[in-house]
């Protein structure tokens, strides 16, 4: 008897659009069968497999800096960068 390449038909299932059912009755196997080594082929496929996410990282701002609102008649509000927007934009309402 000839071995079963697993990893075609699991491919050739995936590629057909039938039900895991429909595809092992056409193949004439068993669908637990079928199941099982669908479970082994994604385990060995997704082994060791890396995802990369893409990212950019922006400084943060130091304690150092600092945001500096200025207002008519030489007003001047320094405050540190590293406030709360939320924080930031209840002052400017009060402000305004």
């Amino acid at each position: 008897m000839a071995k079963i390449d697993w990893g075609k038909h699991i491919e050739a299932w995936e590629a057909s659009g039938l039900s895991q059912a429909a595809y092992c009755r056409r193949l004439g196997v068993s669908a637990s069968t079928f199941s099982q080594r669908l479970r082994e082929y994604r385990a060995e496929t997704t082994e060791g497999d890396q995802v990369l996410i893409p990212v950019r990282v922006e400084p943060l701002a130091s304690a150092a800096e600092s945001l500096v609102l200025h207002r008519g008649q030489g007003q001047r509000l320094e405050i540190p960068a590293s406030v709360s927007p939320r924080w930031l934009a209840e002052l400017l309402q009060c402000l305004g």
